[in-house]
């Protein structure tokens, strides 16, 4: 396909009705971008975005209850019928990018063409122009071969790419996705200034970064060829230094490799549904480059869990995927022999949390597949029959069968640090054996140690 053939799409409602309203209007409108390469690409866009000669305020007019705040002439139209919004964009030209991200103008722009030329890469340089007066029937605007560059499978970035990564070190890190993504081989122009400009990225805002990655680990391909790619062009080392240190680490596992290479299989072994889950196995060894001493990795569980929390909080990460990934790396060697008791695998399920334990296991299935290695029946697969069996079973103070205020009632104890401590003991004792848990029970086994 090239520049000026037809193409035919078949428009969900939605984005057919906007394209109509705006070209009634006496407006230029067109699909581009990302909906466009999947489309050439033969895929089913995630989203759909169009660009217009309108201005955003004539755009927001023609459609009730759209919303515009931004500076960049993006209006999002409401899907009536509750699909995502319509993001509608008036064309632009952007001049001076003094923080590598924003450009310092943005100013209207009167044609299609000004606006493609300052997209990254070809592939995203391609727009479709419906035709008049035929729902779903148009014609391939690709000035810059990118239709070409997706058959070829090359990546290449808009004219000049020292300029295209001037304007923002993001994209950087974008033409490595979309380089795995869509299983696409640098041209040599722009592999040349992604190595010149990679230090750059060290520039870039946490959110920015975390949210590429994610899109990375969430990504159908196997990650692992996307953090191979970023190790070549000198990127892992500036965004992820800690992980990149596990290159040479030595690993003792049938599957040859060093501890990275080992990081990343775990990650690849993961679910895609699930990108912190995949994130939790790419950093689970992340330890190993700094407690390696004599052959053994002596804490690097306890050490690792901290250093990724670091790296999570350094890329703005929300606490509740700073906890996962920090306890799932904590809890990972965790070593079970059939010889538990009921009460210890009880403990077991305390200590972790019964919230972590799917994960864990299948962080545990990951890192074996990532070794070479077949668990034992009687393994960790045999623990995690164990956990179900136990799941009923009381594990927290808040499932004991009374409370702080029933020993403050009935043991006249005064609210204080004694009847935290009373509880305390109770819980130890219910875990060792559950069926202690009723009232009557233990407030006499309060009473008792009360007096004791």
């Amino acid at each position: 396909m090239r520049d000026g053939d037809p193409m035919r799409i078949d428009l969900p409602p939605a984005v057919a009705s906007v394209l109509v309203a705006l070209r009634q209007g006496g407006h230029e409108a067109a699909l581009v971008g990302g909906s466009v390469r999947d489309l050439v690409h033969g895929d089913e866009p995630a989203d759909w975005d169009v660009a217009t000669s309108a201005p955003p305020e004539v755009v927001a007019d023609h459609f009730p209850g759209a919303t515009w705040q931004n500076p960049f002439g993006t209006v999002t139209v409401r899907d009536p019928s509750g699909g995502p919004g319509i993001e509608i964009t008036t064309y632009r030209v952007e001049a001076g990018y003094r923080d590598k991200r924003r450009p310092d103008e943005v100013r209207w722009g009167s044609s299609m063409a000004e606006d493609l030329a300052r997209r990254d890469f070809t592939i995203n340089a391609m727009a479709w122009l419906p035709d008049e007066g035929a729902e779903g029937s148009g014609r391939l605007v690709d000035p810059y071969g990118g239709a070409a560059d997706l058959e070829a499978g090359v990546l290449r970035a808009v004219g000049d790419p020292d300029e295209r990564f001037n304007e923002d070190a993001l994209r950087l890190l974008r033409a490595v996705r979309l380089a795995t993504r869509y299983d696409l081989r640098l041209d040599p122009p722009t592999e040349a200034a992604i190595r010149a400009h990679a230090p750059e990225v060290a520039g870039l805002s946490g959110e920015r970064v975390r949210d590429e990655l994610m899109r990375i680990l969430a990504g159908v391909p196997p990650p692992s060829r996307a953090f191979e790619l970023m190790e070549r062009l000198g990127l892992l080392g500036v965004l992820l230094p800690e992980l990149a240190a596990l290159r040479g680490v030595p690993q003792a596992k049938p599957l040859v490799g060093d501890a990275l290479d080992h990081s990343l299989r775990a990650a690849d072994a993961l679910p895609a549904d699930d990108p912190v889950l995949r994130l939790a196995g790419l950093l689970h060894d992340v330890g190993k480059a700094t407690t390696l001493a004599d052959g053994h990795f002596l804490h690097h569980d306890r050490d690792g869990a901290l250093m990724a929390e670091q790296i999570l909080g350094r890329l703005r990460a929300s606490r509740a995927e700073i906890t996962r990934v920090g306890r799932l790396v904590r809890h990972h060697m965790f070593a079970y022999t059939p010889d538990w008791t009921d009460t210890a695998v009880r403990r077991f399920v305390r200590r972790v949390g019964v919230d972590l334990l799917p994960d864990l296991f299948a962080l545990r299935a990951a890192d074996d597949v990532a070794s070479g290695v077949q668990e034992p029946p009687t393994g960790w697969r045999e623990l995690r029959q164990r956990v179900a069996a136990v799941a009923g079973d009381p594990l927290e103070a808040r499932q004991l069968a009374i409370t702080g205020d029933d020993l403050v009632t009935q043991l006249a104890i005064p609210p204080g640090p004694a009847i935290g401590r009373l509880l305390a003991a109770l819980l130890e004792a219910v875990l060792e054996d559950p069926t202690l848990n009723s009232r009557e029970q233990l407030l006499a086994l309060a009473r008792a140690m009360a007096s004791g």
